[in-house]
């Protein structure tokens, strides 16, 4: 790999293990979730070795793992790009990945044995793990922030990353305190779940896409940097004031069943405009792409950002909706809809564009690729359908007729559960491993000229 790459700055190489690293622990989660997903059906396959709650834990430390380590990557090969200049530091980035590799697995142990922090889904690592994830945090932004500070050429893009990458780490932070009383747990919790997702990661998603859309369609540098600072300024003023949608039943006061309904209403704003902004480009150039399959991603978490994020976020926070559907399954339906979408699938668009060109081409063999796109978007749509009908079935019978909760259960699971949830997950796991084999041995397309080495 090394030998034969074409990076304009050899630092830029340390992306490749973030990568590798996000890709394995990828396809750890999608195994743990096809475990739960047997296990939501039948309950008492592996529940001896391998508990529920052990297994759905893993699950979704692994997709907040592996897309911290997938958007470190990008970072790296991105501010080296930017600047024009090194990476302040090649084994720093190395014990940066290092040490959240082994905060993972230690969280992973400690589920194993049964230690949960106060069991609140993606912080629920024990310590001394979230100190290791804040120490591989700090390690990775004394990295970046030394580089731009010796770059003698900044950009919208890399403010707007750093800016991001330093909320992310100073929100992560309120999860370290332990509060006794439970309401005010959950109220900080939520700040940290709601501003990573719809604050912090929303501002680090605009600066990947935007450096994404310079390279592959060489937009107007000057237009996007006006859409990023927008994107900031509109994240920021809807994104922590519609936190209060999250705060309807936890015991705080009732202003925030209006301020938290008003302000989620804008939070799509944002994403809308830098979506419309990004086809608006490719319309208007008329741009013939080389890489066809980062085009199909980074479209796709466009489209993502906006559907699962934005509109499926917005139908069921309006506090007359969830009133009613607060714990079922549409909850699952929004939360696999957006993180694939607007996350996972820029990720993969950086991975399609950036580790060719480590390995000295321009872009991987698209035929295998394309499968591994459209194996992973309709598996995932089939498992945002079964989870949204699901949750739409167990609301009408346990909250408008008041079923029992267990037989409700059984009046989805064997349907739409079994047969459309879990289908889609065995269609996407294919995908997952195409993408998987397409990193280890992917070979360059046939009509895609060699990079000339650095």
């Amino acid at each position: 790999m090394t030998p034969h790459s074409s990076v304009t700055h050899r630092s830029q190489l340390v992306a490749h293990p973030f990568f590798f690293a996000a890709a394995i622990l990828f396809v750890l989660q999608v195994v743990f979730g096809l475990i739960i997903a047997a296990q939501f059906v039948w309950p008492t396959f592996l529940m001896d070795t391998l508990p529920f709650n052990f297994g759905r834990a893993s699950h979704l430390n692994l997709m907040t793992f592996w897309l911290l380590l997938g958007i470190m990557g990008a970072s790296y090969y991105l501010v080296a790009d930017e600047t024009d200049t090194e990476i302040f530091s090649v084994p720093l980035a190395w014990a940066n990945l290092v040490v959240l590799l082994t905060a993972c697995a230690g969280a992973l142990s400690a589920y194993w044995f049964g230690h949960f922090a106060r069991g609140k889904p993606f912080t629920e690592a024990p310590m001394p793990w979230p100190l290791l994830i804040a120490l591989g945090v700090v390690l990775f932004l004394i990295n970046i922030f030394v580089t731009l500070f010796r770059a003698k050429r900044r950009s919208a893009i890399t403010f707007t990353l750093a800016f991001g990458m330093v909320g992310l780490a100073l929100v992560y932070l309120l999860s370290l305190p332990i509060h006794r009383n439970l309401t005010v747990d959950y109220y900080w919790w939520w700040w940290i779940i709601h501003l990573w997702v719809e604050g912090t990661w929303e501002i680090i998603a605009a600066a990947i896409m935007a450096w994404l859309l310079v390279k592959l369609a060489d937009a107007d540098r000057s237009r996007l940097a006006k859409w990023l600072y927008a994107e900031v300024a509109l994240v920021l003023f809807t994104g922590i004031i519609g936190i209060g949608h999250h705060y309807y039943w936890i015991g705080t006061p009732r202003y925030w069943l209006l301020w938290g309904a008003l302000f989620s209403a804008f939070e799509p704003v944002p994403i809308v405009l830098m979506v419309w902004d990004t086809f608006a480009h490719m319309k208007r150039r008329h741009p013939e792409p080389v890489n066809n399959v980062t085009w199909y991603w980074l479209g796709g978490s466009a489209v993502g950002h906006v559907v699962g994020a934005g509109v499926w976020g917005f139908a069921m926070t309006l506090p007359q909706v969830n009133k009613w559907t607060h714990g079922t399954q549409v909850t699952a339906s929004h939360g696999h809809f957006a993180f694939f979408g607007a996350f996972a699938m820029l990720v993969i668009a950086a991975v399609y564009y950036v580790v060719p060109r480590l390995r000295g081409m321009e872009r991987f063999g698209q035929q295998r690729a394309m499968w591994s796109f459209w194996l992973m978007c309709i598996g995932m749509l089939a498992m945002v359908t079964a989870f949204t009908i699901a949750g739409v079935v167990q609301t009408y019978l346990v909250r408008l007729l008041g079923m029992d909760f267990i037989t409700v259960r059984t009046q989805y699971v064997s349907f739409w559960i079994f047969w459309v949830w879990a289908a889609g997950l065995v269609v996407f796991l294919p995908g997952v491993l195409l993408f998987l084999w397409d990193f280890l041995a992917g070979k360059p397309a046939d009509q895609a000229p060699a990079l000339t080495p650095a």
